[in-house]
């Protein structure tokens, strides 16, 4: 072992920075951030920059500007975790040991989960905003357009913010309104879902924009493959197989947890996603009581986003010290989420919810589920600020 920390946190992204400064403002421990990145990226600002609302300029920030100041930055890859020895292995060779050990390294994009994707991400017919390096792309791509097939696709299972695949679709078409030629293009949108979100109040008002704006909505349908030679996609549905031709292909791909984590202990057995296994309340391990996990590699039954990650946050910081002073966990996450819906480049909704889709607001007596100029603003300017300046410093 070349190093001890009290609190070991993998992952530098939302999950990793909060939750260090957070703890750093609770209690004057050793705390390290495992982040092999230099630039830290808010990436629920990608959405608005694909769809020509903001610049990438304002994604990003320097690592080094958002690590809390008395944290340690281990600037390394992580190879393996050995909880029963309380070691992590570093990509150069090193090992840390912890008396606590975080797990938040964020998701994979699997675009190699569906034969021909890969190939079909051109930057030329096909795109997505979820990788980083395409954002900008996808908004010159956008504008390019003016007649032809448009396909948007959001994928089955476990992903970041999933709800983000359509909020692209309602900014394109707005833009493509905008200029007069959105009659001439046909455009598609694939769910997984049997309705477009999963409660009656936020279908309503995404299935007014769909009408509106002509979008052929499938339901209950997933991409199966993609043959970017002859530019035709192949989807699952309820009838079973069907192709589509397509001019733009806007793919959200299939999402786990990163390689290596999957090859260690700490995933359910028989999980696939190899998220890490924790109590959905508590965030606990419950095989190794001093290991945790939040966000998008945690494996709970909420929908993954930034919302529901914020008060993840509060909850393993409370919890972890907690237990570390001898006690038990006392706070219990509740399953929120929260998904902000764009339907034009200058409005849109929050739909909050919990595990079941149920509704959660926090203002009870709203109705937030409403096309408005107000909730835009909140989500193209406030939020950004909220996350640079509150968030990662443990204030929010």
């Amino acid at each position: 072992m070349d190093k001890h920390h009290e609190v070991l946190i993998i992952g530098g992204g939302n999950a990793g920075v909060s939750l260090a400064a957070r703890l750093l403002r609770k209690s004057k421990i050793d705390v390290a951030v495992i982040e092999p990145k230099s630039v830290h990226y808010y990436q629920p600002l990608y959405s608005h920059v694909a769809g020509g609302a903001a610049r990438m300029s304002e994604t990003t920030r320097s690592q080094k500007s958002v690590m809390p100041r008395n944290a340690h930055w281990i600037q390394d890859r992580v190879t393996d975790i050995l909880p029963a020895e309380n070691l992590v292995t570093l990509s150069d060779g090193s090992r840390l040991g912890y008396g606590q050990l975080v797990v938040c390294p964020g998701l994979q994009l699997d675009f190699d989960a569906v034969p021909g994707l890969p190939e079909a991400m051109d930057g030329v017919h096909g795109t997505s905003d979820y990788a980083h390096d395409m954002v900008v792309g996808t908004w010159e791509l956008i504008q390019k357009m003016t007649s032809g097939t448009v396909v948007f696709t959001q994928p089955p299972g476990a992903a970041k913010c999933s709800g983000a695949a359509q909020k692209v679709a309602y900014m394109a078409c707005d833009y493509w309104s905008s200029q007069g030629v959105l009659q001439d293009l046909e455009v598609h949108l694939v769910v997984p879902s049997p309705t477009v979100f999963g409660m009656p109040e936020v279908d309503a008002e995404l299935n007014r924009k769909i009408a509106e704006y002509g979008i052929t909505l499938h339901t209950g349908t997933t991409l199966q493959s993609v043959d970017s030679t002859r530019r035709i996609i192949t989807l699952h549905g309820p009838a079973g197989q069907s192709t589509l031709n397509y001019d733009l292909l806007h793919a959200v791909p299939p999402q786990s947890a990163p390689q290596w984590l999957k090859n260690t202990s700490l995933p359910a057995p028989g999980d696939a996603g190899g998220f890490v296994e924790v109590d959905g309340g508590t965030l606990r391990h419950p095989r190794y009581p001093n290991v945790w996990s939040l966000g998008d590699a945690a494996g709970t039954d909420n929908s993954k986003s930034g919302g529901a990650l914020r008060k993840q946050t509060k909850i393993v910081a409370q919890n972890l010290l907690a237990v570390r002073g001898g006690g038990e966990p006392t706070g219990h996450y509740d399953g929120y989420s929260v998904c902000p819906f764009t339907l034009t480049r200058g409005t849109a909704f929050f739909a909050e919810f919990g595990t079941q889709y149920q509704p959660m607001k926090s203002f009870p007596v709203a109705r937030m589920a409403k096309e408005r100029r107000w909730q835009w603003i909140v989500d193209r300017w406030i939020f950004p600020q909220i996350y640079w300046n509150l968030i990662l410093k443990g204030r929010a």
